[in-house]
Protein backbone atom coordinates (compact mmCIF):
# COMPACT_ATOMS: atom_id res chain seq x y z
CA UNK A 1 0.00 0.00 0.00
CA UNK A 2 2.77 2.72 1.00
CA UNK A 3 4.60 1.99 -2.77
CA UNK A 4 1.07 2.50 -4.49
CA UNK A 5 0.67 6.14 -2.60
CA UNK A 6 4.20 6.67 -3.40
CA UNK A 7 3.53 6.38 -6.77
CA UNK A 8 0.28 8.72 -6.45
CA UNK A 9 2.32 11.72 -4.79
CA UNK A 10 4.94 11.40 -7.48
CA UNK A 11 1.84 12.31 -10.12
CA UNK A 12 1.57 15.59 -8.60
CA UNK A 13 5.12 16.87 -9.13
CA UNK A 14 5.99 19.40 -11.39
CA UNK A 15 9.86 17.27 -11.65
CA UNK A 16 9.97 14.28 -14.00
CA UNK A 17 9.86 11.36 -11.19
CA UNK A 18 10.12 8.02 -11.91
CA UNK A 19 11.28 4.77 -9.09
CA UNK A 20 13.72 2.25 -10.12
CA UNK A 21 14.61 -1.31 -8.47
CA UNK A 22 18.33 -2.14 -7.17
CA UNK A 23 18.93 -3.52 -10.59
CA UNK A 24 17.46 -0.58 -12.43
CA UNK A 25 14.13 -1.74 -13.42
CA UNK A 26 11.56 1.18 -13.73
CA UNK A 27 8.59 0.50 -11.49
CA UNK A 28 6.91 4.25 -12.11
CA UNK A 29 6.60 7.11 -13.99
CA UNK A 30 4.95 10.53 -13.58
CA UNK A 31 3.83 12.22 -16.24
CA UNK A 32 6.50 14.62 -16.08
CA UNK A 33 8.91 12.29 -17.10
CA UNK A 34 6.48 10.80 -20.12
CA UNK A 35 6.87 14.41 -21.00
CA UNK A 36 10.35 15.15 -20.40
CA UNK A 37 11.94 11.99 -22.33
CA UNK A 38 9.44 10.99 -24.38
CA UNK A 39 8.07 7.92 -23.39
CA UNK A 40 4.80 6.80 -22.19
CA UNK A 41 4.59 5.23 -18.90
CA UNK A 42 3.49 1.80 -20.44
CA UNK A 43 6.79 2.10 -22.68
CA UNK A 44 8.79 2.71 -19.68
CA UNK A 45 7.82 0.97 -16.78
CA UNK A 46 9.48 -2.61 -16.48
CA UNK A 47 12.23 -1.71 -18.22
CA UNK A 48 16.44 -0.84 -17.78
CA UNK A 49 17.03 2.50 -17.28
CA UNK A 50 19.73 2.32 -18.42
CA UNK A 51 18.82 0.96 -21.32
CA UNK A 52 15.93 3.34 -21.64
CA UNK A 53 17.85 6.83 -21.47
CA UNK A 54 21.16 5.46 -22.76
CA UNK A 55 22.59 7.56 -20.06
CA UNK A 56 25.94 9.22 -20.27
CA UNK A 57 27.83 11.92 -17.81
CA UNK A 58 30.34 14.92 -18.73
CA UNK A 59 33.07 12.54 -19.68
CA UNK A 60 31.26 10.39 -22.10
CA UNK A 61 31.41 7.33 -19.55
CA UNK A 62 28.95 5.74 -18.13
CA UNK A 63 26.80 7.23 -15.72
CA UNK A 64 24.37 6.39 -12.50
CA UNK A 65 21.16 5.73 -14.04
CA UNK A 66 20.22 2.12 -12.24
CA UNK A 67 19.66 0.95 -8.81
CA UNK A 68 23.27 -1.10 -7.96
CA UNK A 69 25.70 1.99 -8.29
CA UNK A 70 23.09 3.92 -5.80
CA UNK A 71 22.70 1.33 -3.99
CA UNK A 72 26.48 1.37 -3.13
CA UNK A 73 26.63 5.03 -2.94
CA UNK A 74 24.01 5.25 -0.09
CA UNK A 75 25.58 2.93 1.89
CA UNK A 76 29.40 4.89 1.14
CA UNK A 77 27.94 8.38 1.43
CA UNK A 78 26.62 10.02 4.58
CA UNK A 79 23.60 12.47 4.14
CA UNK A 80 22.20 10.74 1.03
CA UNK A 81 23.19 10.42 -2.66
CA UNK A 82 24.31 13.61 -4.63
CA UNK A 83 22.84 15.10 -6.93
CA UNK A 84 24.43 14.30 -10.53
CA UNK A 85 24.14 15.56 -13.78
CA UNK A 86 23.56 12.97 -17.01
CA UNK A 87 23.27 13.31 -20.52
CA UNK A 88 20.27 10.82 -21.84
CA UNK A 89 18.33 9.95 -25.11
CA UNK A 90 14.63 11.55 -25.32
CA UNK A 91 12.30 8.96 -27.53
CA UNK A 92 12.69 11.49 -30.49
CA UNK A 93 16.67 10.24 -30.50
CA UNK A 94 17.58 13.95 -29.49
CA UNK A 95 20.49 13.99 -26.49
CA UNK A 96 19.60 16.50 -23.53
CA UNK A 97 21.48 16.66 -20.37
CA UNK A 98 19.39 16.71 -16.60
CA UNK A 99 19.97 17.40 -13.18
CA UNK A 100 18.85 14.39 -10.99
CA UNK A 101 18.14 13.89 -7.64
CA UNK A 102 17.84 10.73 -5.44
CA UNK A 103 15.67 9.64 -2.50
CA UNK A 104 16.18 6.16 -1.24
CA UNK A 105 12.62 4.51 -0.27
CA UNK A 106 12.62 1.69 2.39
CA UNK A 107 8.98 -0.06 2.48
CA UNK A 108 9.13 -1.29 6.04
CA UNK A 109 5.97 -3.70 5.39
CA UNK A 110 7.43 -5.52 1.76
CA UNK A 111 11.27 -4.93 2.90
CA UNK A 112 11.68 -4.11 -0.97
CA UNK A 113 13.84 -0.98 -1.68
CA UNK A 114 13.07 2.08 -4.44
CA UNK A 115 15.20 4.56 -5.79
CA UNK A 116 13.12 7.72 -6.33
CA UNK A 117 14.34 9.91 -9.08
CA UNK A 118 13.50 13.65 -9.77
CA UNK A 119 15.02 15.01 -12.70
CA UNK A 120 14.94 18.36 -14.38
CA UNK A 121 16.12 19.74 -18.09
CA UNK A 122 19.54 21.79 -17.68
CA UNK A 123 20.00 21.93 -21.31
CA UNK A 124 20.29 25.20 -21.53
CA UNK A 125 22.86 25.66 -18.52
CA UNK A 126 25.17 23.04 -20.35
CA UNK A 127 25.50 24.83 -23.29
CA UNK A 128 26.13 28.16 -21.54
CA UNK A 129 28.90 26.52 -19.11
CA UNK A 130 30.51 24.73 -22.30
CA UNK A 131 30.39 28.20 -24.61
CA UNK A 132 31.53 30.20 -20.89
CA UNK A 133 34.57 27.34 -21.16
CA UNK A 134 35.82 27.57 -24.59
CA UNK A 135 35.75 31.11 -24.93
CA UNK A 136 37.66 31.12 -21.47
CA UNK A 137 39.73 28.58 -22.68
CA UNK A 138 40.68 30.54 -26.10
CA UNK A 139 41.38 33.53 -23.69
CA UNK A 140 43.92 31.83 -21.97
CA UNK A 141 45.52 30.05 -24.86
CA UNK A 142 46.13 33.76 -26.47
CA UNK A 143 47.81 35.08 -23.16
CA UNK A 144 50.31 32.04 -22.79
CA UNK A 145 50.87 32.17 -26.91
CA UNK A 146 51.42 36.20 -26.20
CA UNK A 147 53.98 35.24 -23.03
CA UNK A 148 55.62 32.15 -24.24
CA UNK A 149 58.47 31.70 -26.75
CA UNK A 150 57.54 29.29 -29.66
CA UNK A 151 58.49 26.10 -28.87
CA UNK A 152 58.66 26.82 -25.32
CA UNK A 153 59.11 23.33 -23.57
CA UNK A 154 56.09 22.00 -20.96
CA UNK A 155 57.15 22.56 -17.64
CA UNK A 156 57.27 18.74 -17.35
CA UNK A 157 57.79 16.51 -20.53
CA UNK A 158 54.19 14.34 -21.11
CA UNK A 159 54.97 10.19 -21.23
CA UNK A 160 53.91 8.66 -24.42
CA UNK A 161 50.67 7.39 -23.30
CA UNK A 162 49.81 11.44 -22.17
CA UNK A 163 50.87 12.39 -25.70
CA UNK A 164 48.27 9.44 -27.15
CA UNK A 165 45.89 10.89 -25.38
CA UNK A 166 45.84 14.17 -26.42
CA UNK A 167 46.41 13.15 -29.76
CA UNK A 168 43.18 11.41 -30.18
CA UNK A 169 41.42 14.16 -28.41
CA UNK A 170 42.60 16.19 -31.12
CA UNK A 171 40.78 13.90 -33.75
CA UNK A 172 38.10 14.61 -32.35
CA UNK A 173 37.68 11.42 -30.39
CA UNK A 174 35.43 10.89 -27.11
CA UNK A 175 36.39 10.19 -23.90
CA UNK A 176 34.28 6.67 -23.54
CA UNK A 177 36.23 5.93 -27.39
CA UNK A 178 39.63 7.04 -25.99
CA UNK A 179 39.24 4.39 -22.95
CA UNK A 180 38.29 1.97 -25.32
CA UNK A 181 40.65 2.50 -27.70
CA UNK A 182 43.68 2.36 -25.03
CA UNK A 183 41.88 -0.14 -22.85
CA UNK A 184 42.22 2.27 -19.69
CA UNK A 185 39.07 2.60 -17.06
CA UNK A 186 37.28 5.84 -17.37
CA UNK A 187 38.98 7.04 -13.76
CA UNK A 188 42.36 6.27 -15.53
CA UNK A 189 41.50 8.22 -18.12
CA UNK A 190 40.21 11.49 -15.52
CA UNK A 191 44.02 11.00 -13.89
CA UNK A 192 45.93 11.30 -17.16
CA UNK A 193 43.87 14.67 -17.92
CA UNK A 194 44.66 15.60 -14.20
CA UNK A 195 48.72 14.92 -15.08
CA UNK A 196 48.78 16.56 -18.13
CA UNK A 197 46.77 19.70 -17.10
CA UNK A 198 49.57 19.98 -14.18
CA UNK A 199 52.22 19.32 -16.70
CA UNK A 200 51.22 21.90 -19.47
CA UNK A 201 50.03 24.47 -16.25
CA UNK A 202 46.43 24.22 -18.48
CA UNK A 203 43.06 24.46 -16.82
CA UNK A 204 40.57 21.90 -19.02
CA UNK A 205 41.04 19.71 -21.96
CA UNK A 206 40.70 21.89 -24.65
CA UNK A 207 43.29 23.98 -23.27
CA UNK A 208 45.67 21.23 -23.18
CA UNK A 209 45.21 19.98 -26.86
CA UNK A 210 45.49 23.37 -28.20
CA UNK A 211 48.54 24.45 -26.20
CA UNK A 212 50.11 20.37 -27.20
CA UNK A 213 49.18 21.27 -31.09
CA UNK A 214 50.93 24.56 -30.50
CA UNK A 215 54.14 23.13 -28.72
CA UNK A 216 54.00 20.06 -31.73
CA UNK A 217 53.80 17.62 -28.70
CA UNK A 218 51.08 15.41 -30.31
CA UNK A 219 52.03 12.19 -31.93
CA UNK A 220 52.41 12.06 -35.76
Amino acid sequence: MLTSELYELLEHTADAAYTVRDDGTVCSWNGAAAALFGYPAVRAVGEDIELLLDAFDDLGTDALAGGNAAAARSRDIRGGIPNFDLQVRTASGERIWINVSTIVFDNPRSGERLFVRLARDITARQRRDATYEAVLASARQLVALAATPAGHAPVETLSAQERRILTLFAKGRTAAAIARTLRISPQTLRNHLHHINRKLRTHSRLEAVTHAQQRGLLDR
